[in-house]
């Protein structure tokens, strides 16, 4: 009797492992972190009009979608690789530093770029007309220092300045800020936050609403053209343990893309819906109709960064391309 029970009790207990690991890696579930700001207007569409149910749907899947707010590269890294996000939103930095961190272990890459969008330093200083002008009594504003896209580029325009030894010269000075607050400090004035290396809409709120702010610096100026800044990626273990669901969300970013390009209008409503974003409609058209922004998945000009990162020792493995740190999909097979 008690081998008979001993036997049974196994048997279910192998049986309950094995569904428990199925479970794990069922199909559907996909968490997903977002930060602030226009840049992610593809998956506020996204969103909206459950184009990742959709296309999961298509493919015999039902999918559990979730959506994380976070602030900051560092954040967004952090929960991918603690397991509590399937699919991590922030910038080519962190794209990088992670790529790099975890080459040969979990593998993280890119999946798309959330398009290309020009990053303004914007100052409320009359004093700083070029980032030479920041002294020790400035404070810049970045998502993360020495991590956000946004800092990367500041490095990139330290180094071409002064050299590559100098390269961290305005770290001393960058605070860690949510865009929002910084936002507000920069307009409001009067704070020990002078600079702000932000993205839309949150540098033209500043420029429109301080007679003082102006642009520093533009991140098209520095990396010589239009780039994606804002990308997303995961880990190699999920893509390939879940290809419908990631095919679907692929898929779902592809139709978002065409859907803004199309149909600038209804994409600012729905950005105002699902961010619950005060900002001036009229303002956010101007921003989303701009000719330099594209809504593109394809990667664009990332390789600069990277080239940088590698030759200042931010990142110990140097890529031979965008294909070392972006997945072998059809929208980066045109990627640079």
């Amino acid at each position: 009797m008690n081998k008979l029970y001993r036997k049974t009790a196994a048997t279910l207990a192998g049986l309950g492992l094995a569904i428990s690991s199925l479970a794990a890696h069922a199909e559907g579930q996909i968490r997903i972190a977002e930060q602030f700001g226009i840049v992610y207007l593809l998956l506020n569409v996204a969103q909206d009009q459950k184009l990742i149910e959709k296309h999961a749907k298509a493919a015999g899947i039902d999918a559990k979608v979730e959506w994380v707010k976070l602030s900051g590269g560092s954040a967004v890294n952090d929960a991918l690789l603690s397991g509590n996000i399937e699919i991590a939103g922030a910038g080519v930095g962190p794209l990088l530093t992670i790529w790099d961190r975890t080459k040969g272990r979990q593998n993280v890459k890119g999946v798309a770029s959330l398009g290309n969008f020009p990053y303004y330093l914007v100052s409320n200083n009359p004093a700083v007309k070029t980032i030479a002008d920041f002294t020790e009594k400035d404070r810049i504003a970045v998502p993360a220092v020495g991590v956000s896209v946004q800092s990367r580029v500041l490095q990139l325009a330290s180094a071409k300045l002064w050299g590559d030894k100098e390269f961290a010269k305005l770290d001393k000075i960058s605070v860690a800020v949510p865009h929002p607050d910084a936002a507000a400090a920069i307009i409001k004035g009067g704070t020990e936050i002078t600079g702000h290396f932000g993205n839309p809409p949150f540098q033209e709120q500043e420029l429109a609403g301080n007679p003082q702010a102006h642009i520093v610096l533009n991140s098209y100026q520095v990396l010589g053209g239009p780039a994606s800044a804002t990308v997303l990626y995961a880990t190699e273990k999920f893509r390939a343990e879940n290809p419908k669901t990631y095919q679907a969300f692929v898929e779902a970013l592809n139709e978002a893309a065409q859907f803004v390009t199309a149909n600038p209008e209804k994409a600012a409503d729905i950005y105002i819906k699902v961010s619950n974003a005060k900002i001036d409609r009229d303002l956010l058209l101007k921003i989303i109709k701009n000719p330099e922004v594209q809504f593109k998945t394809t990667p664009q000009n990332t390789y600069q960064l990277a080239e940088f990162m590698h030759r200042v020792g931010a990142i110990k493995n140097k890529p031979a391309s965008v294909k070392d740190y972006f997945f072998d999909d059809a929208q980066n097979a045109q990627g640079n």
